[in-house]
């Protein structure tokens, strides 16, 4: 629900789970993975979306599409699917739609990770228009900070959940407690429970596991940025050798029609190489660009997790050092 410019999100609910087709005796684990990435924007689960929210609507609960809702593992959200996505969602329904993405590895340490994201006008025109070639991004300014917004987001619990949790009841801890007259009628050790210890794992000088599966991620994600560079490079030698074949026909045909012209005869067409010579196509830097977003998402990861690692390294820095000659 729109609300004062304030987009409130009271619901969300799965799509149903992709099955593959039975008819294929072998399914390709990847083709899965990405029909279940498709899933926001199929027309069968457009269907089931609009069936939903009318259920919703009947109970009298917020009844408006406000966005989706997408997993992910160590920040990897920065892909085709989750742009392709969300441009649906802002193309079809509301130009405020939210993607809300789910970092599952962060949450599961405790701290949950949230964050909602948008698409923004200028990459909504430029993908519109399918223009990412170096001359257009040149013309616009535009940078790959540019493809996604990121939007201020508040967790809370409804009103109507808040007073369940006041009306749950709670031990009755008035009773005294009862003196035990012998030893045999002390409870087992075992049913006790356990005095609340300070929590020193947080003190541990142990690399954080996050922090090296980022940097994996990180490397991985710098080789793909260099296979578009590398592509990107092809294309332009690519082209630089077809323009020196249209350069030396151009300067032959003229040589010819000098000739021509000189024995009285009609000159030849200079414009068929248009139809002789074929400029390879300028491939698209979206791809360099998404991975060029993905690699600044991994960055800050490893800047976060590393700054816990840096300060107890300079807490106990002392101690690693060898101690200074008198």
């Amino acid at each position: 629900m729109d609300a004062k410019s304030t987009l409130e999100i009271t619901n969300s609910f799965p799509f149903p789970a992709v099955e593959p087709p039975p008819s294929d005796t072998y399914h390709d684990s990847n083709n899965i993975s990405q029909l279940a990435a498709a899933a926001p924007r199929s027309k069968a689960n457009g269907l089931y979306q609009n069936e939903m929210i009318k259920k919703l609507r009947e109970v009298n609960v917020d009844a408006n599409n406000v966005g989706w809702y997408t997993s992910a593992n160590l920040g990897n959200f920065v892909n085709m699917n989750m742009i392709e996505n969300q441009f649906h969602y802002q193309k079809e329904l509301n130009e405020r739609t939210v993607a809300l993405v789910h970092d599952v590895s962060r949450s599961s340490q405790g701290s949950l990770s949230l964050r909602a994201f948008r698409l923004s006008p200028a990459f909504m025109l430029a993908y519109k228009e399918n223009k990412f070639t170096v001359e257009s991004l040149q013309k616009s300014s535009f940078r790959y900070q540019d493809i996604l917004q990121e939007l201020p987001l508040q967790i809370h619990n409804s009103h109507l959940l808040t007073s369940f949790l006041h009306t749950l009841p709670t031990s009755n801890t008035t009773t005294p407690p009862k003196i035990p007259n012998s030893l045999s009628e002390l409870p087992p050790t075992h049913n006790l429970p356990s005095p609340l210890y300070p929590n020193l794992s947080t003190l541990t000088l142990s690399i954080d596991p996050f922090l090296s599966q980022t940097s994996d991620l990180l490397l991985e994600a710098i080789e793909s940025h260099h296979t578009e560079l590398n592509n990107h490079q092809f294309y332009q030698r690519s082209l630089a050798r077809e323009q020196a074949k249209i350069t030396a026909w151009q300067q032959k045909r003229k040589a010819e029609n000098a000739s021509r012209v000189l024995t009285k005869q009609t000159p030849l067409p200079e414009d068929e190489w248009q139809r002789l010579f074929k400029l390879p196509t300028e491939p698209s830097r979206l791809e360099g660009m998404l991975n060029s977003r993905q690699v600044e998402q991994y960055a800050r990861q490893v800047d976060g997790f590393a700054a816990g690692v840096t300060g107890k390294m300079f807490a106990v820095r002392s101690n690693l050092l060898p101690e200074k000659m008198e």
